[in-house]
């Protein structure tokens, strides 16, 4: 019964590394930067659940500490790279209305 987890806990790692590359090809060509940040923000999410589902394949219980702090500095990119990205088109907004 062991097997049977370990060997489906595999193949989702290996699903997710399809998705990881998904999310990548998404990241560098998506239409729109809201797309990219949402894009990054789900590369985060995968790579933290492929670091759980690896601390619990190989029994090493510090890569959950790994994946926590990695889900929290990618949740902290992208809150800080949105703010950036709004700034910028509050500044474009502004400048716009000072020409016309």
């Amino acid at each position: 019964m062991i097997s049977f987890y370990s060997s489906l806990l595999w193949v989702s790692l290996i699903l997710l590394s399809l998705f990881f590359f998904c999310c990548i090809f998404f990241t560098i060509r998506g239409p729109h930067t809201a797309d990219r940040l949402a894009a990054i923000n789900m590369l985060t999410t995968l790579v933290t659940i492929s670091v759980c589902i690896l601390s619990f394949l190989f029994s090493e219980d510090y890569l959950i500490d790994v994946a926590l702090v990695f889900s929290l500095a990618g949740c902290l990119a992208v809150v800080v790279l949105t703010r950036v990205y709004l700034s910028r088109i509050h500044t474009q907004e502004r400048n716009a209305s000072h020409v016309e």
